[in-house]
Parts: C-alpha cells; structure tokens; sequence
C-alpha cells in the first residue's frame, strides 16, 4: 500500500526546521575485511570443490619401482544465490505537495542502508552459526568451526580453540600455534598466517590491549608483548557489531578458498510510476550467497 499525505504531514507546512532519522554515519562494511569478495555473472549457483593432494614421497631404492599414490575430490560446498529486495511505494500527491524536497529520495536512501543492514547481518551469521551443527555450509557435514572436520586421510582436523576460553594472551597464542599446526587433507603441514582478529563490540578493548601494548597484559613482569612484536595478526582487529555472542572470537587465515562472499547481481535502485495511481515506487534490490570452502580460512571459538 502506498505511503500517502496523511504519514507526512509536516512536510506539507511551512516552519519545518529538520528531517532526521533516516541517515546516519555510513562506515566501510567490515565484513569485507575479513571475508574473500568475489563475483559471478551468469550462474545460478557455484560450487567450490575440494580435492585432496598427495601423501609424502617415499624413499625408493636403488633398482627399485618408484611408489605411486593416489587422491580424488572429497567434497563440495555449494553457494545458492539469493534475491535480498525492499521497496516502498509513495502517492503523486504526497510526492507533489512535499515542502522540502523529495520525500521519495529522501527515504531511498534509508532504502539503501536496510540493504547494507541485511547484507552485514547474513554475512555475520557465517561466524554467528559457525558453532552450530545444522549449519553446514561448508559441504563436509560439519559446521564450520569444528574438531571433526573429515580428512581424506582418514583423520579429523581441526579449526576450534582446542580449549575452549575467553579472549586473553594465553588462548590468542594457543590458536595461533594451532593454525601453525594445521595440514592439509593427507597429513602434509600447511604454512598459514593469521591475517584478522575478528570480534564482537564487548571484546573491543581487550583485543586493542592484547595486540598493541608494549609489555605483556595483566603481569607484572617487565616481558616485551610477544603478539606485538611478532605481529602475529597481520591485518589487526575487526569489530563487527553484528556478531552476536559476546565471548566468542574468531581469527581469519591467509588459507585459499575460506570464508567467502560472492555477489551475484550488484545492489541496484529503481525507481518507476504507475499510469492509473500515479503512485510512485522505489525499489532495492540484489542476489549474493555467502559461506565458506575451506574451513582452514578461519579459526575460532564460542568463549570459556
């Protein structure tokens, strides 16, 4: 139903100062500094497959046959694009009879910014679910942050906090010797780095501490801040008010193919009239998917 004079009415006076409400600070999405952006033209979904390497070569002997192995793909993690959309509609009469300016332009872009809301908050879930055991994006069956991830070797890998607890030095350097810890599907060490601390509002200067001192927190021993010093989280902190567990903390890889965001159709404004109503309509819309390949592209942990 369109919006009409009757939801408007100061704006149809003289002696209107301000309109606010509809817009406010605009910062960068956060989520892209720590999800892989990608784009797709023409597909209506794209799947990502993993495939295992190979085992470590073996020693051959001399006059000896030369030792052959073997690997296939073992799994698939599939993005389904989604149509994000909103729009209003708004009467000729209103549009005609506002004093100070378009009403219509005026909540397009409030429009805009209920886009980014949807977009921000999906993208989040990723991590905001990323504990729990139906959300399987992946393709291996298991959620995304988990100790029993299959491997094509036959063992379960790992991206948890082994021991689950709060964000403090101690854990931050755990998880940091478990990414350096980490191998591929056969067995072979993976050589990743820690690129992103990524955390909710409530944990915000915990982190900024943790990383940026000079000395060690909460001691009173005159040690140099190991984390600093080896900057062991190469892109530093990223606060996404949009992570909903106060505790939890997650810390992203340089591993290929992790946590991604793959837009489809670009976000996109449109504005047209109705020839018998004159009512006016402005519409937003966009497709994308998000997810994750690789679960080695990110670490983390629910909290003690």
């Amino acid at each position: 139903m369109a919006m009409n004079r009757a939801q408007f009415k100061k704006q149809l006076q003289d002696g209107l100062n301000a309109v606010f409400g509809l817009e406010y600070k605009q910062l960068m999405d956060v989520w892209r500094q720590y999800m892989n952006v990608e784009t797709e033209n023409r597909k209506a979904y794209v799947e990502d497959v993993m495939m295992a390497g190979l085992g470590a070569a073996a020693v051959k002997g001399e006059g000896a046959g030369v030792s052959y192995d073997s690997t296939s793909e073992t799994y698939v993690a599939r993005y389904v694009f989604e149509t994000i959309a909103l729009a209003f509609a708004i009467t000729e009469e209103a549009e005609e009879d506002g004093l100070y300016g378009s009403i219509g332009k005026k909540l397009s872009r409030a429009l805009a910014r209920s886009y980014k809301h949807t977009i921000a908050t999906r993208v989040a879930n990723v991590l905001n679910n990323g504990f729990t055991g139906g959300a399987t994006q992946g393709g291996d069956g298991v959620a995304l942050f988990s100790a029993s991830h299959p491997l094509k070797s036959g063992g379960l890998g790992s991206n948890l906090l082994t021991n689950a607890a709060d964000l403090s030095e101690t854990s931050l350097e755990d998880i940091s010797i478990q990414i350096s810890n980490a191998t591929d599907d056969r067995g072979l060490p993976v050589d990743m780095e820690m690129q992103s601390l990524v955390i909710p509002t409530a944990l915000r200067f915990i982190a900024h501490r943790l990383l940026f001192s000079n000395l060690r927190v909460d001691t009173p021993n005159n040690d140099l801040n190991a984390a600093k010093d080896l900057n062991i989280v190469r892109k530093g902190i990223v606060m996404d008010k949009r992570l909903t567990d106060t505790d939890a903390w997650f810390v992203t890889t340089d591993c290929p193919d992790g946590l991604k965001f793959i837009e489809r159709v670009a976000p996109k404004t449109k504005l047209e009239g109705d020839f018998e109503t004159g009512n006016m309509r402005f519409k937003i819309r966009g497709r994308s998917a998000q997810g994750w390949s690789n679960y080695r592209g990110a670490y983390g942990t629910a909290g003690g």
